[in-house]
């Protein structure tokens, strides 16, 4: 009795070191948006924080920005699934792009936590991007958005993309909310 629950321990052992020295390829690659359904708290209070903090530090500026990037005729309930992750994953490259950018030292603490936490939310749409199928076309309505993104990089400040960016960023969160939710969002 003894020696078979040792080779049972000894099989179990042996098992669980052999998995961990060979992963599998699907669990390595794994799309993972499910925790992004319910965003957590702290998170949104950072991002809150450091979106209050900006818009202050706006007030003080003379920056004159009228980017209407954000503002879409069409809901992300209108896309399919493909197209949603697609929408985030550009959402969320435009968001961190720009707060990766120096920043004013008065708003540079502040952003840390939100840019880690959306840095990691960008690599794991960025892994469901990677295992949808790569011929996927975006549908129109998703194509002309995309187009106007790209217009507005290349003729809009940095100062008025970060504006935009970080003015409309619950809207990303809940784009993202939704493609992880992979249903229809209102």
């Amino acid at each position: 009795m003894l020696r078979l629950g040792f080779t049972l321990l000894l099989a179990l052992v042996l098992g669980a070191s052999l998995g961990a020295a060979f992963p599998m390829d699907n669990e390595k690659k794994r799309c993972s948006l499910s925790k992004y359904q319910f965003l957590v708290p702290h998170e949104l209070k950072a991002v809150q924080k450091m979106k209050e903090h900006f818009e202050e530090i706006m007030l003080l500026s003379d920056r004159k920005c009228n980017i209407r990037l954000f503002h879409r005729k069409w809901k992300i309930a209108e896309l399919s699934v493909p197209d949603q992750v697609m929408l985030v994953e550009a959402e969320l490259d435009l968001v961190t792009t720009m707060l990766e950018l120096p920043a004013d030292p008065r708003f540079a603490e502040t952003r840390q936590q939100p840019l880690a936490f959306l840095t990691q939310a960008r690599e794991d749409v960025r892994v469901c991007m990677s295992m949808e199928s790569s011929s996927h076309q975006p549908s129109g309505k998703l194509r002309h958005w995309l187009q106007k993104l790209h217009t507005a990089k290349e003729t809009e400040t940095p100062g008025c993309l970060e504006a935009s960016a970080i003015l409309h960023l619950f809207q990303v969160l809940n784009d993202l909310r939704c493609a992880a939710l992979r249903q229809q969002c209102t």
